[in-house]
């Protein structure tokens, strides 16, 4: 069972995520050819912060990052900000079956973290964005599931890919649970 944050770690966390969603947001993006939709590296990084601080904090970082990267870009996008916190509750759901603060980061952690972020990112960009693209903004429909096809697609790759290597890499730098003995 994975150890809760504190509040005052958690507020923290969503402090810190949401501003590396920002940044990340707007300068680790790449363009998809698709218009209005890029290939983007925050969501590895705001599924790490989701598995270890919880559902509560993924989806407040999805929701509080995303609405000031939108911000400042142009203008909120309400209906794919409301997709990112789905992101990152559904992927913080997942902290209470893997404990990578244990140190421990093996092959079932990563299919569990692997299936919870499929079902978040399909959950999200093939349903949520698109259906509050049409119902919000009266967005084509041809052209918002193409987006989610894609936004949901390519943020699959890059949590498989950039969230995994990220969990592990975090799993390796903690102490392994019940490796420390006493000596007499």
């Amino acid at each position: 069972m994975a150890r809760k944050a504190s509040p005052v770690e958690q507020v923290v966390a969503i402090g810190i995520g949401a501003a590396l969603f920002v940044v990340l947001g707007r300068f680790g993006s790449i363009p998809s050819g698709i218009p209005d939709t890029n290939i983007e590296t925050t969501y590895a990084l705001l599924a790490l912060f989701a598995v270890l601080y919880g559902p509560l904090a993924g989806l407040l970082i999805g929701l509080i990052g995303h609405t000031i990267k939108d911000a400042i870009s142009f203008g909120p996008w309400f209906s794919w900000i409301i997709a990112s916190a789905v992101v990152g509750l559904i992927i913080g759901l997942a902290a209470r079956k893997i404990d990578v603060r244990d140190g421990e980061f093996g092959k079932k952690d990563l299919i569990r973290f692997n299936l919870y972020q499929i079902i978040a990112n399909a959950a999200a960009w093939f349903v949520v964005a698109p259906v509050l693209d049409i119902v919000i903004y009266a967005e084509p429909v041809n052209k918002v599931f193409t987006q989610g096809l894609v936004a949901g697609l390519s943020n699959i790759v890059t949590v498989a890919v950039l969230g995994s290597l990220l969990l592990a890499a975090y799993a390796k730098t903690r102490t392994k649970k019940g490796s420390l003995t006493r000596e007499l």
